[in-house]
């Protein structure tokens, strides 16, 4: 039988059924980017386009100072924050980085002294 709790991880914001509920519309408006229109639209005005979507002012805040750990925080899933990383010109390794409280090449490192590196296949 599978348990409401969860284990608590320092450092880790755990994703559940509450979270992706608080981060729907955020969610929502990052998987639009994956349109040229979305992303066009977003560039032209962001707060307007954080207001479409519903974001509340803790996410939009988050969305115009381009704080992905904040966002995780409001809900916002990786897969989708990663198309606004995207936007920003980052990637998941940067990401990775911002997560763990490394620099880009500290995490890449790490990854491949773990067999898991973009130059590990």
């Amino acid at each position: 039988m599978m348990s409401s709790t969860h284990r608590e991880v320092p450092g880790t914001i755990f994703f559940d059924g509450p979270m992706a509920t608080k981060g729907y519309a955020l969610n929502k408006m990052c998987y639009s980017f994956n349109s040229a229109e979305g992303r066009d639209a977003f560039k032209a005005d962001e707060a307007a386009y954080c207001d479409k979507f519903g974001l509340t002012e803790a996410q939009k805040a988050a969305i115009i100072n381009r704080d992905i750990l904040a966002l995780q925080r409001e809900g916002g899933s990786i897969y989708y924050l990663a198309k606004f990383a995207g936007l920003l010109g980052l990637n998941m390794q940067d990401i990775g980085g911002l997560q763990t409280g490394r620099t880009t090449e500290e995490f890449q490192a790490y990854l491949d002294s773990q067999g898991r590196g973009k130059n590990n296949g």
